[in-house]
């Protein structure tokens, strides 16, 4: 009996015709090996396979974590996947909240407190440290948070990148005025880019619609004015005076600290009596002193402007918030320039 495919095996090298029973046993030897052989294949095959589908599965997880970072805030997740975020003050913390309503939004400044002033507390220091997320105006405005913060790869300054305004009546080249919350398109843009740091542009649509809707009504709202000056205690109203076309008349500058000496509160005086304006403005969170003494020396009356860098004890008791201020604020530039 001749084997097909045998010449190359050890039976056909004798040329001498084996006996069947022996041909049997090398075919079911052979047949063992090619099974055995067979056997490893598929076993390795599905080893090579159980591999790559573990691969793969890694590489998506880490494509999913990837995008995660930037559509589901990425490293601003703190315990339980909401965000640890701490902002530096109002403006900022209540951009973050209404962006982020699930996240734990720490305010460094507290109701009644002046930004500018600002001196951290060792939890403050320790809050900064552990929070996933911190939120600045850059510039000078909050010196002391400013050092706490430089370096840190978990801080932004939300004024990089802006189109600022040069910080009127401040010593040193290359000062910028930090106040654009206060032009609601300025305001917008920080929305957005407090968004995108979050992973959360969507979620700024509702805000950045009513920020569009406080715009108009602004616009709307001093169109048609007896007066373009207004006279601020300080000068924090640049970026609303420009987007509006007033002219601020700053009775100190850009920080509410630096104010005038005598004779230059006798020329302020002067200055709103040839400007004919009827009101010097005041805050809500400084000393009125100032302002008062140059409107009873230029024989004008006083009324609040609020630059919002803060909620007093009794607006956050009242519920009041950025757009409800701003209205506020509105208000009382209409009454002040004899709006129509």
């Amino acid at each position: 009996m001749r084997v097909e495919g045998a010449s190359a095996g050890p039976l056909a090298a004798s040329g001498t015709a084996a006996p069947p029973s022996a041909v049997g046993g090398a075919l079911l030897a052979r047949g063992a090996l090619l099974a055995r052989g067979a056997l490893l294949a598929a076993r390795g095959a599905l080893l090579a396979r159980r591999a790559l589908l573990a691969g793969a599965a890694l590489l998506a997880a880490a494509v999913v974590a990837g995008c995660g970072g930037a559509d589901q805030g990425g490293g601003a997740q703190g315990a339980g996947g909401a965000p640890q975020v701490v902002a530096a003050f109002y403006p900022l913390a209540y951009a973050a909240q209404r962006i982020a309503p699930e996240a734990h939004v720490r305010n460094l400044t507290p109701a009644g407190a002046e930004p500018h002033d600002l001196e951290l507390s060792p939890r403050d220091v320790q809050a900064l440290r552990e929070a996933d997320l911190v939120v600045y105006v850059g510039g000078g405005f909050m010196p002391a948070l400013e050092d706490a913060v430089r370096g840190r790869a978990n801080a932004v300054d939300v004024l990089e990148g802006l189109d600022l305004r040069p910080a009127a009546g401040e010593k040193g080249a290359g000062a910028a005025d930090p106040h654009v919350w206060l032009d609601p398109r300025r305001y917008a843009a920080v929305v957005r880019r407090i968004a995108r740091v979050l992973g959360r542009p969507d979620a700024a649509r509702p805000l950045l619609a009513e920020l569009r809707a406080l715009d108009r009504e602004f616009r709307l709202g001093l169109a048609r004015c007896a007066r373009r000056e207004i006279v601020t205690s300080h000068a924090a109203f640049g970026y609303l005076a420009e987007a509006y076309g007033l002219e601020q008349v700053a009775l100190a500058g850009v920080s509410p600290e630096a104010e005038p000496g005598a004779r230059a509160i006798e020329r302020l005086a002067e200055e709103v009596r040839t400007r004919g304006a009827t009101t010097v403005f005041f805050e809500t969170l400084v000393s009125p002193r100032l302002a008062k003494t140059v409107a009873r020396e230029a024989g004008a009356r006083t009324a609040v402007l609020n630059p919002l860098e803060g909620l007093t004890p009794e607006e956050a008791e009242a519920g009041e918030d950025y757009v409800s201020l701003m209205r506020d604020n509105l208000a009382a530039l209409r009454e002040a320039l004899g709006c129509r």
